[in-house]
């Protein structure tokens, strides 16, 4: 994740201290949106939605990424790296859900990484899968899980399509997947495919997926009730 413009705190404080801004990171805070999602939502103009995104981007709070699927799209996400933005995003309504489901395209990573993740922290069921999933789940991921104590909860990659349930709450951790899937997750997270970097700087990467998913799925965790 590139660094924020700008790490003032009392810019920071500033930013976050509008109603209509709030309202922005709250709507972030289970999972990044378009900015047509955000305006729609928000019931907000896009000319005004524009410029409250344009105060939060320049003080740190919110990023903007171009998707890695269809490259004219693109996401915000808040910058979980800075700890007023996630102090802020902290609390929200409960979200019911019989199984919590990540999904990426492979199921090789960012999937298995929110998985484990998830399974650690919260009583609620939960499963990964992937829209076109690999052979197996790649080894710089169980590396990275091992790092922390983790493994993922299944070394066989899952078809989506095959084990899809009423009832499950489906997040999508990958842009592709997003997209194949046209709407049909609950939650999206726009995290960098970590497969794609080059081959000096693969571990640092996947290292790099993992700290973008782990605040994720920790306000998850808070928010999701067992809805069996």
């Amino acid at each position: 994740m590139s660094a924020p413009p700008t790490t003032d705190r009392r810019a920071l404080l500033s930013a976050l201290a509008d109603p209509q801004r709030l309202r922005i990171v709250d709507a972030l805070a289970l999972s990044d949106r378009s900015p047509s999602e955000l305006s729609r939502d928000l019931d907000l103009p896009s000319n005004l939605l524009a410029h409250h995104v344009g105060v939060l981007t320049q003080a740190g709070a919110v990023i903007r990424r171009r998707s890695e699927g269809d490259g004219r799209r693109s996401y915000l996400a808040l910058d979980w790296e800075q700890p007023l933005v996630a102090a802020t995003a902290a609390h929200g309504d409960a979200v019911g859900a019989c199984r919590v489901v990540f999904v990426c395209t492979a199921n090789s990573a960012r999937s298995q990484f929110a998985a484990s993740l998830f399974a650690r922290q919260s009583d609620v069921p939960v499963a990964s899968a992937g829209t076109a999933p690999a052979p197996f789940v790649n080894p710089y991921a169980v590396a990275e899980l091992a790092r922390h104590g983790l493994q993922p909860l299944s070394y066989v990659p899952t078809a989506l399509a095959a084990d899809r349930r009423e009832g499950d709450l489906v997040i999508t951790v990958c842009d592709n997947a997003r997209e194949t899937l046209d709407g049909d997750a609950a939650l999206h997270w726009s995290v960098p495919d970590p497969a794609r970097a080059s081959d000096d700087s693969t571990a640092q990467a996947f290292a790099q997926a993992f700290i973008e998913i782990q605040p994720r799925v920790q306000r998850l965790a808070a928010a999701v009730t067992n809805g069996s």
